[in-house]
């Protein structure tokens, strides 16, 4: 008995633990991406507005308009999809913020397999470097 009562507190106290979720903050601006390839951490920078992302990536660029669907997810779409796998819109959900920091998860729209990541707010405005 004394057990279930100590689980009915956690369980309150984590109840009540909201994550917080700032997203207006993070709709424009300069951005950075870091992932782990085969072994070595590759970084994407991308720069949004309310409309339009543009990402670098190892020397390529890439255009994509935004449809937000609320305030903390939109679906990205390529401009000049080069191959059918570009052709496909990207579902993004912020799910946390702190700070100059997000956390997120997307997927291929219409697709259950979800990925995670952690975005860097560089700048507030877009500085876009050819």
């Amino acid at each position: 008995m004394k057990y279930l009562f100590y689980f009915l507190i956690l369980n309150l106290l984590l109840s009540c633990y909201q994550v917080e979720r700032n997203c207006d903050k993070f709709k424009t601006g300069t951005f950075e991406f870091k992932t782990q390839i085969q072994g070595e951490i590759k970084t994407t920078t991308f720069y949004r507005n309310d409309s339009i992302e543009i990402e670098r990536y190892e020397g390529n660029t890439d255009t994509a308009t935004i449809r937000w669907i609320n305030d903390c997810e939109y679906v990205l779409k390529s401009i000049s999809p080069e191959s059918i796998k570009e052709k496909k819109q990207i579902h993004f959900k912020i799910l946390s913020t702190d700070n100059n920091t997000y956390t997120f998860e997307y997927n291929i729209v219409n697709s259950d397999k979800k990925q995670k990541g952690t975005a860097y707010k560089v700048s507030d405005s877009i500085q876009f470097k050819r």
